[in-house]
């Protein structure tokens, strides 16, 4: 797409945002996988759309406020990204214009609380978990009240009751002889909501002959601050990270978004002193199931009667990171029989926190994956991200156990694979 964009006066972001819309072709082979447009069947709510705002706004030929109601309602899932055929990097050109025009843009007073509140306490799992606390205990009294969007929306996705708080030693030594020396990201959320999670990858990396190394300092990777915009916030949480995790042969995620949200690093330091060092520790981060694929995974036993699972793809770890068929190898080499949802590449409406910023878009989104997901006849639902996993739980039908591929890996490890009913406490 041709434009006029000052690529010099917008300095490297000018760059990335310029690379990125000219390389779109409005061909519209992106239309169909995007879930705003499959939603609202709105031009200006599809990539190409977007991608036509983003340019418009950047000559100056349109004023931000009247394209920011379709750029709000983005995703950022990227599975334009993986339809595309004339490889433009959407990704990359949403984030920075996201980046680059929340400083110029109007937000009303309660929006800006709203949206401070959460992203001073989610990336935090010592100030998320006290309200998390006692929104699981109001929750009986406050969901049928006529509660505003705002707090309707993260009351229902909270549990009933938080599992117990988890605790880590520094070091977890492999089983058997070393294959690697890695160091594990916690997470914010998901310490706090599901920490089954991280004791899971735990084990399965020890059954792995893997060496985890629990590092103290380390922060949230920084990708709900970045996709929000917070420049700022997210280079403190990453650069706590890139102090932390220098010492080891890779770093390994369990979640989608916070591995794609690390591989982001070289894009949120761009320009900046700590560029390079950003690009060293983005190499090295790796998803669990990926990393255990490229060692050479060592399968637990068979589950004792045949387990059916739908896998679901989070998009950060499909789209943004090119990863669906590490975890299926995984899975199948344990036995496991895998069926595959119809519209895998549809988002589930999570979106790091997308479904407490959009709800209604979020809640039909998540309706609709349920739904596809529940046509496969599954004995559980496997995912690699807590955000999905917490999205799919609200609407899935509730006799069917949503776990991390961690999680049912550890229990078959530990000879727990019976049923689907044979579900982890979290």
């Amino acid at each position: 797409m041709q434009h006029r964009i000052p690529v010099e006066a917008l300095g490297k972001e000018g760059e990335v945002m310029a690379h990125a819309i000219e390389a779109c072709v409005h061909c519209g082979f992106c239309l169909p996988t995007c879930p705003t447009y499959v939603v609202l069947q709105e031009e200006m709510d599809s990539p190409r759309g977007r991608i036509f705002l983003m340019k418009e706004v950047l000559e100056g030929n349109l004023p931000l406020e009247e394209a920011l109601p379709y750029l709000d309602r983005c995703l950022a899932c990227q599975a334009c990204v993986t339809a595309c055929p004339s490889g433009v990097p959407y990704g990359e050109l949403i984030a920075t214009f996201r980046l680059h025009t929340e400083g110029k843009r109007h937000r009303y007073p309660l929006e800006r609380v709203y949206r401070l509140g959460l992203l001073r306490t989610l990336p935090h799992p010592e100030r998320f978990r006290p309200l998390a606390e006692l929104g699981s205990r109001l929750k009986p009294l406050l969901q049928p009240l006529p509660l505003p969007k705002a707090l309707k929306a993260p009351l229902a996705l909270l549990p009933d009751r938080l599992p117990e708080r988890a605790s880590h030693q520094e070091v977890y030594p492999a089983k058997g002889p070393r294959r690697a020396r890695v160091g594990i990201l916690l997470g914010c959320a998901q310490q706090v909501l599901r920490p089954s999670i991280n004791r899971a990858t735990l084990r399965v990396l020890q059954e792995n002959g893997v060496e985890v190394v629990v590092a103290k300092e380390q922060a949230c990777c920084g990708a709900l601050n970045l996709h929000a915009g917070d420049k700022e916030g997210a280079r403190a949480l990453a650069r706590k990270n890139l102090k932390a995790f220098q010492d080891v042969d890779y770093v390994v995620s369990n979640a989608a978004g916070c591995g794609s949200g690390m591989k982001e690093y070289p894009l949120l330091f761009l320009g900046e002193p700590e560029e390079e060092e950003a690009r060293a520790l983005a190499a090295k981060v790796k998803d669990l199931t990926v990393l255990l694929d490229e060692l050479g995974f060592t399968p637990p036993p068979p589950p004792r009667t045949p387990l059916r699972v739908a896998y679901h793809d989070a998009c950060h770890l499909a789209h943004a990171q090119g990863v669906r068929e590490a975890p299926r190898r995984l899975l199948r080499a344990a036995g496991l029989e895998v069926v595959e949802p119809k519209e895998w590449e549809l988002c589930c409406g999570s979106a790091g926190t997308y479904n407490l910023f959009q709800p209604e878009i979020a809640k039909a989104l998540g309706r609709r994956k349920a739904e596809n997901l529940m046509a496969t006849q599954p004995d559980l639902v496997v995912t690699g991200n807590i955000g999905c996993l917490t999205q799919i739980q609200a609407y899935l039908d509730r006799g069917i156990p949503v776990l991390h591929t961690a999680e049912l890996l550890e229990m078959l490890y530990a000879g727990q694979g019976g049923s689907g009913g044979d579900t982890p406490p979290p």
